[in-house]
C-alpha cells in the first residue's frame, strides 16, 4: 500500500482499526462490485450514453468492398494514398511498418521495428511517414517511397493515434486529450478534451482527419466518434457493430481508419482482422 498513513496488521486479511469506515466500504465496493464505479466507460455504457444523445448524429454503414487483410497484423495505424496502404502494426517483437498494394493485397515493403518497441499510430505528412510508439516516447520518421528511417522525435506521454490537418500534427494518448503539434519542431501548440454533452469520452485511439473533423476509434469498442477539432465536442458517431463477426477476441477490436480524399472512400479494419473494408456511412438519428 502506498504511503504510511495506514499500516497493515499482523493478519493480512484484517483491516487496521485506524482506517476510516468509509474508505473500507469504498474499497469493498470497487473490488466486489466494479459496476458501482462512477462513470466507468465500457463499450456498453458508452453506447447507451451516445444513443441517448438525441441531437447527436448517428451513422451506421454499408459495405462497399472487402479486401484481404493479414490476420496476423495487430493494426495500430492506417493511411491511404494513390492505391497504396501504409500500415503500422503493434506488439513487442512484432511491430512493423508496411507498404501494401491494396488491389493485390501484396506487401511491397516492410520495416520491422526492434523488439523493444510497440508501434502505434501512423500518418503521412508532406511525404514523411510518422509512426508513434506506445511506451517508448519516441516517434520514427520514414521516407514515404523507400521507407528509409530519416529521423526521430520524442514526446512525454503515451503514443496512440496520429493524424494531421495540413498544418498541425494531431495525436492521442489513450485518454480524452487530443494534442496538436507543430510539425517543424513537434512542440505542443494546444489541447482539446473529447466530450459528448457533459460526459468526457476517453480511450481515444487511432485518428484520421476527414473533411475538417477528427474521426477516432474508441479503444475496445465498435465505435468511431467524429470530433470538432476546435472544441473537442463529439459531433456524431459511427456504429460499426457486426462488421467483422469472426474477430471476437477481447483485443482484436476495430482499429484503423484510412481515407481516400480524391475518391471520397473510407476504409476501416481492426487488429488481426482478415478483412479491410471500404464502407459508406448511412445517416440515422439516435432514438
Amino acid at each position: 500500500m502506498k504511503g504510511d498513513k495506514y499500516t497493515m496488521t499482523d493478519d493480512p486479511f484484517r483491516i487496521n482499526n485506524e482506517m476510516p469506515l468509509l474508505i473500507c466500504i469504498i474499497i469493498i465496493l470497487f473490488i466486489f462490485f466494479p459496476s458501482c464505479r462512477v462513470d466507468a466507460q465500457t463499450p456498453n455504457s458508452l453506447a447507451s450514453y451516445l444513443f441517448q444523445q438525441n441531437k447527436l448524429q448517428r451513422y451506421t454503414y454499408q459495405v462497399i468492398a472487402a479486401y484481404p487483410h493479414d490476420s496476423r497484423a495487430f493494426t495500430q495505424g492506417l493511411i491511404y494514398e494513390n492505391g497504396i496502404l501504409y500500415e503500422s502494426t503493434g506488439l513487442y517483437g512484432e511491430s512493423s511498418l508496411r507498404k501494401i498494394d491494396l488491389s493485390a493485397d501484396n506487401i511491397l515493403q516492410m520495416v520491422k521495428l526492434a523488439d523493444d518497441y510497440f508501434a502505434e499510430g501512423l500518418t503521412l505528412y508532406k511525404g514523411i511517414l510518422i509512426q508513434l510508439t506506445w511506451k517508448s516516447n519516441v516517434a520514427f520518421l520514414y521516407d514515404k517511397d523507400s521507407l528509409e528511417l530519416i529521423g526521430t522525435f520524442t514526446y512525454p506521454y503515451d503514443g496512440w493515434g496520429i493524424t494531421h490537418d495540413g498544418r498541425m500534427l494531431i495525436t492521442s494518448d489513450g485518454s480524452a486529450v487530443i494534442r496538436f503539434l507543430n510539425p517543424e519542431d513537434f512542440s505542443e501548440l494546444k489541447q482539446i478534451r473529447v466530450h459528448a454533452g457533459e460526459r468526457t469520452i476517453d480511450q481515444i485511439n487511432e485518428l484520421e482527419y476527414i473533411n475538417g473533423k477528427i474521426y477516432a476509434n474508441v479503444w475496445l469498442s465498435d465505435f468511431i466518434v467524429i470530433i470538432d477539432p476546435d472544441t473537442g465536442q463529439v459531433m456524431g458517431w459511427v456504429d460499426l457493430t457486426g462488421l467483422e463477426e469472426k474477430s471476437n477476441k477481447h483485443e482484436n477490436v476495430l482499429n484503423g481508419i484510412a481515407y481516400d480524399a480524391e475518391n471520397n472512400r473510407l476504409f476501416v479494419t481492426g487488429k488481426r482482422w482478415p478483412h479491410l473494408y471500404e464502407i459508406r456511412l448511412k445517416e440515422e438519428r439516435s432514438e
